[in-house]
């Protein structure tokens, strides 16, 4: 492997699931194969494995990577079985980890759950498997996944996510499913990080007394104030965030891990339709300012455009292949290119799409290179 591309070494030592004599080719091989044609923006294994078979494909494989034999179809999905996704998603973590070094109050790490929607229809599964994301906000980069039997788990699905990584000191951000006393307790006392949680209608009698709070005139005269307006395309969005530290009144405050600030955010949507608003209502475990919960608030929906690239440009919820392991692999490994692409375009302030970037791997394998060494200087 060529001096200098450290992101595959992060993967070398994956386990599996049980002994193999190598085959044709070993599971570390295959990996790198699967890594590197998502790279190039291929959308699932068959395409992958198309692409590793073209003569200059080969070529550049054997010189860059020293993989001389490319296995079949059969074989390659049976060593992509092998690897342990728990195996594979521990390594993901620690090479996640090094694109934030430096941790602080200003880090947003978003939490946020997507259903594989092919998957329901397959033998052997009950329900679609449902895997929780960790998503660094600010650098738009996915730090790490578990996955859930089923929607319904992700909550402590989420908990244990948060015992696989390093978050202290940072703002945890999800939406109302999270919004659990329990979850609080992880966030703010076992991970010694804070937590901006939404409350809705799962947790009544909070979001009521929040609402009633903020919806008093007087009241909210009190609260810290902080409003934004964009236009987009003929569309104009009004955001104005509340928020406060005087919560003595706020009866069971006492059950929220370290709860110091409600706050809440109207937002405005007006169009040739006319114009829509809607509140949101937060706690959190900091003391914020009005603008820095609107922040952290929007922040929680960066994990969305994650999800978006797996469903538009990678297809996910087409993908067929009826094996739990290599669907959670997979996920992995498209994360694992879109990190890389995602940093590249930031280090080297390209004005390009990701999918640009990803698509001129594909047509110079030359390129490949030059992504995986920027990306990780």
């Amino acid at each position: 492997m060529e001096e200098g591309i450290s992101i595959l070494e992060y993967f070398s030592e994956v386990e599996t699931c049980e002994e193999h004599n190598g085959y044709f080719c070993s599971v570390g091989e295959a990996l790198t194969i699967a890594i590197l044609g998502s790279l190039c923006g291929l959308r699932n294994s068959n395409q992958i494995h198309q692409w590793s078979l073209n003569q200059r494909t080969k070529a550049f494989l054997s010189e860059r990577f020293k993989i001389v034999r490319i296995p079949c179809y059969y074989w390659f999905l049976c060593l992509l079985k092998l690897i342990k996704p728990e195996s594979l998603n521990l390594c993901f973590i620690r090479w996640a980890q090094t694109f934030f070094p430096e941790r602080g109050a200003e880090t947003t790490i978003s939490f946020d759950g997507k259903s594989i929607r092919s998957t329901g229809k397959m033998s052997g599964y009950t329900s679609p498997l449902h895997i929780i994301s960790a998503h660094l906000a600010n650098l738009g980069i996915t730090i790490g996944q578990q996955t859930a039997a089923d929607k319904s788990n992700e909550i402590p699905a989420m908990r244990e996510l948060l015992r696989l990584l390093e978050v202290e000191g940072c703002m945890i951000v999800a939406d109302a499913l999270h919004c659990q006393k329990e979850t609080a307790k992880a966030i703010a006392e076992d991970s010694k990080a804070d937590y901006l949680l939404s409350v809705k209608d799962n947790q009544p009698s909070l979001k009521e007394d929040i609402a009633d709070y903020v919806q008093d005139a007087g009241l909210r005269g009190t609260m810290d104030y902080y409003t934004t307006c964009e236009k987009n395309s003929g569309r104009v969005e009004r955001r104005e965030a509340y928020a406060t530290s005087d919560i003595g009144w706020l009866y069971g405050k006492e059950d929220w891990a370290k709860l110091a600030c409600i706050g809440a955010v109207h937002t405005q949507f007006t169009t040739k339709k006319g114009t829509t608003s809607e509140w949101h209502y937060y706690i959190s475990s900091r003391k914020l300012t009005a603008g820095e919960l609107l922040s952290h608030a929007r922040l929680e929906w960066s994990v969305e455009s994650m999800h978006w690239l797996l469903d538009v440009h990678f297809a996910e919820d087409y993908c067929r292949v009826e094996d739990k392991n290599i669907q959670q692999n997979l996920n992995i490994i498209r994360k694992i290119a879109l990190n890389t692409v995602r940093s590249y375009k930031d280090k080297t302030k390209s004005k390009l799409p990701l999918s640009r970037l990803m698509f001129d791997c594909l047509l110079d394998s030359q390129n490949i290179i030059s992504v995986l060494t920027t990306s990780q200087n």
